[in-house]
């Protein structure tokens, strides 16, 4: 696999342009970003929450590979409790990708998001492609616009 069939047909859609980065396999974030010789703190990372109250409603957070998704953080962001999904939830979602290689890109998968603000300081991000070997890059201004009007803010810390 190279991208995700949901992922290509979402942005191909949005006529946004992108490229595929290859880099061997890897299974954590950080050697991901190792891997294709990019900053971690470049590398948008997708971690998928489910609200307490209202299970089988999921949201994405996206923080660079560099940081730590903050749940009280992200909670307090949303205006809802939340904690993080199971694996099973993850694969139902995100069907078309392998185990712990979701596209950082939560709305071509229906998925509202929230996104950390340290990530949209470069000019440009990478993402997974929905397997361990490939990433996209794009604009950060083509990603937040195709996230919409997500809400943004201090939500991960970087890992020491």
């Amino acid at each position: 696999m190279t991208i995700a069939h949901t992922l290509k047909s979402f942005l191909e859609s949005e006529h946004v342009p992108y490229e595929v980065i290859p880099h061997r396999h890897t299974t954590t974030s950080l050697r991901t970003a190792g891997a294709a010789h990019i900053q971690a703190s470049r590398l948008a990372k997708a971690v998928l929450l489910e609200e307490d109250l209202d299970h089988s409603h999921y949201r994405m957070a996206v923080v660079p590979a560099s940081h730590r998704l903050r749940l009280a953080d992200a909670s307090r962001r949303l205006g809802r409790d939340v904690h993080l999904a199971t694996e099973e939830d993850a694969a139902m979602l995100f069907a078309d990708c392998e185990a712990g290689a979701i596209p950082a890109l939560g709305t071509a998968y229906g998925v509202e998001t929230l996104v950390e603000d340290s990530l949209l300081g470069h000019p440009d991000v990478y993402f997974e492609a929905g397997d361990h070997e490939n990433l996209v890059r794009m604009s950060t201004p083509d990603f937040l616009r195709l996230l919409g009007d997500c809400p943004h803010g201090a939500i991960a810390r970087p890992m020491v």
